[in-house]
């Protein structure tokens, strides 16, 4: 018999939800509100949707070597999709690794996410106010 509960929510990290296009970062990178922690440093902008999207930029200045600089994209990539629930909805993350030689665990990444990403949007919210309301529907015909 399968113990598992019935309600859970499919915790997925599709191509709906990467930042994938030079733009977008520039617009992250511009416009965007930053947080930095002891991990990873956080840039914030709202994207007009009800979907979060994340970017990546773990450069050589965090490992050189290929494999080391990947895991710790694997290991960021994980936290997003985990913590995606906790995260603000409808905004653009760009999750910049800031320390050399880091080698984060999973529970510290996502903690560490949630927060820096909370931080950067009240920063947002402090610098240009409230938020834009996100699409909830189809819109409306005059």
């Amino acid at each position: 018999m399968d113990d598992r509960p019935k309600t859970r929510t499919r915790l997925t990290f599709g191509h709906e939800k990467r930042l994938v296009r030079g733009a977008d970062f520039d617009r992250v990178y511009r416009r965007g509100n930053r947080a930095k922690g002891s991990l990873m440093t956080v840039a914030l902008v709202p994207n007009g949707t009800s979907t979060s999207r994340l970017g990546l930029s773990i450069g050589k200045r965090v490992w050189k070597g290929a494999v080391r600089r990947n895991r710790v994209r694997r290991m960021f990539r994980e936290a997003f999709r985990l913590s995606y629930p906790d995260l603000p909805e409808g905004v653009d993350l760009v999750v910049i690794g800031s320390v050399p030689g880091i080698t984060p665990r999973l529970a510290d990444a996502r903690a560490e996410l949630v927060r820096l990403a909370a931080k950067a949007l009240r920063r947002y919210r402090e610098r240009h106010g409230d938020v834009p309301p996100a699409p909830t529907g189809p819109p409306e015909q005059p």
